[in-house]
């Protein structure tokens, strides 16, 4: 569990001028950070662009962060970094012409109750509740085609890759080499453009 009294302490530290309080921040949050870039990698971009561009929305996170809002610094600083790393992927075109408006995560979890509890969509600046509903729509119709198209050991591929695992761990635990474990993210990622292809063709 986050220690909140303890991230609270250590903003109000750095706002004091202790620069070792926002080291100790952004190495608690970097594994957060990178899992979120892994996640939007698939979808577009450079896994380690979008690492750097999470760590800027975690360093905004410690900036902007208000306790009086209630809400742990936890979910504010996903939030941010969700922001930030879509934000990136939107900007240099690659999701042009996605149909999706929102952030997709490949991985179930309770995202949107998170989202919720701030009253903002995780990568959405301005949506709509028609819109965030539609966006819900998308992602579980694309974790649905994914788990049809994948084969069984691309899927332990995909779980262990957004779970945060190395080229040279996950080899290890599915008994594979590296240059399979490459050659299978190539095939999640193609798989994964075809489905949004043919979702946005629809």
């Amino acid at each position: 569990m986050t220690d909140i009294k303890s991230d609270e302490s250590l903003i109000c530290q750095y706002r004091r001028g202790d620069r070792a309080a926002l080291d100790i921040l952004m190495e608690k949050y970097k594994p957060m950070v990178i899992k979120k870039a892994r996640t939007m990698f698939l979808m577009g971009g450079e896994t380690e662009d979008l690492i750097q561009e999470g760590m800027i929305g975690l360093f905004k996170a410690v900036q902007d962060y208000d306790e009086s809002r209630s809400v742990s610094f936890y979910h504010f600083s996903k939030l941010c970094i969700e922001r930030q790393i879509y934000t990136a992927v939107t900007t240099a075109g690659r999701k042009k012409h996605s149909p999706l408006n929102g952030y997709v995560s490949l991985s179930d979890s309770e995202e949107l109750e998170k989202e919720e509890s701030w009253g903002h969509s995780a990568a959405v600046i301005s949506a709509s509740p028609e819109e965030t509903v539609i966006d819900r729509e998308w992602m579980k119709t694309i974790r649905e085609k994914l788990k049809e198209s994948l084969s069984s050991l691309e899927l332990s591929v995909l779980e262990l890759f957004l779970e945060g695992y190395s080229y040279a761990q996950m080899a290890e635990k599915l008994g594979k080499k590296e240059k399979s474990i490459d050659n299978g993210l190539r095939r999640i990622k193609v798989k994964l453009q075809d489905i949004l292809d043919s979702m946005n063709v629809g």
